[in-house]
């Protein structure tokens, strides 16, 4: 097995894994294995709500023994810190096994242990015959005050979607510039800005455009939100995310489906459109080819699912 210099474990119910499978192939160039993704690829836990945490690796060995030595060779002085052990799939060591080796760690490294308040959290785990030691960050869910905003609707996506739907747009890379051409109040806007990536957004209804505005400033985050029709948007972008509107509040027919992307391709090569309905007569229209697509359902209701389509530029069209 080739070890790389992290380890990412995932979490999610199966109603999401087709979206965490499509965000880690977007963000890793890969899917998960039972949960579990080692990478070169460095990205923060709390940027998704699909990583539990990543563990960057600063020793590993097939021979404990071995593990141990090389953890000594590396002169750790730190001060407040705390050990873990990760059990993952297929590790059979016992729970007084493995104490004893979390102590074996402990002793090679210089400092004063903090069980209750560590600065640092080292991890070890065996996985596929193999030791690995490293760093352990974990997902902090922070994110989680996003669900206190001052503005919601009963029926905006998840947290969870929304988080995804913005890595897939950006692919982990936060040079890129995003549009949420239908904002709403800001859920997906709110997510990009929290994990640092460069968003704006866009709404027809000057109503929700002010809750929207009001969402982002709550958090102190900075986004532009323009009340104004897609079609009046100049400015190219590098994805445009669309989630298409659907509910009670705010419906739209095929004539205002086909306007809002139409418009969105104008202005852009790559587009990520959530909706509830068949949308692929839309996207052929627009001369945008289908790279990829995930349907997501909504624990309790079996009847309702979202559907998630990639889209890029055919350009063979002139």
């Amino acid at each position: 097995m080739q070890i790389k210099k992290y380890l990412y474990r995932f979490g999610y119910d199966p109603t999401e894994q087709a979206l965490s499978q499509l965000e880690s192939k977007y963000i890793f160039n890969t899917e998960d294995h039972n949960k579990l993704l080692f990478s070169d690829i460095k990205i923060e836990p709390s940027s998704s709500a699909f990583l539990k945490s990543r563990l960057d690796i600063i020793s590993f060995s097939e021979d404990y023994s071995t593990l141990i030595q090389e953890i000594k060779k590396e002169e750790i002085h730190i001060e407040d810190f705390k050990i873990e052990y990760i059990v993952l799939g297929g590790d059979t060591t016992e729970y007084d096994q493995r104490l004893e080796k979390l102590r074996d760690i402990g002793y090679s490294i210089e400092g004063t242990p903090d069980y209750h308040h560590p600065k640092n959290t080292y991890a070890l785990c065996f996985y596929n015959g193999i030791w690995c030691f490293g760093l352990y960050i974990k997902n902090k869910y922070d994110w989680h005050k996003h669900k206190e905003k001052p503005h919601s609707y009963s029926n905006s996506i998840s947290i969870h979607i929304a988080k995804a739907l913005v890595n897939i747009a950006a692919k982990g890379n936060k040079e890129k510039i995003l549009l949420d051409a239908c904002c709403g109040v800001g859920t997906i806007i709110l997510e990009a800005c929290f994990a640092g990536y460069n968003i704006e957004g866009c709404d027809i209804n000057w109503k929700i455009c002010r809750n929207a505005r009001e969402n982002i400033s709550y958090f102190n985050y900075q986004s532009i939100i323009y009340r104004a029709d897609i079609k009046d948007i100049q400015k190219r972008y590098d994805t445009i995310i669309i989630d298409l509107p659907y509910n009670l509040l705010s419906t739209a027919s095929d004539k205002d489906v086909l306007h809002i992307i139409e418009s969105s391709s104008r202005i852009t090569d790559r587009l990520i459109i959530v909706s509830t309905s068949d949308i692929t007569a839309f996207i052929h229209n627009v001369n945008f080819d289908i790279v990829d697509f995930c349907q997501i359902g909504k624990r309790g209701k079996r009847k309702f699912s979202r559907k998630i389509w990639v889209c890029i530029k055919n350009k063979k069209v002139n």
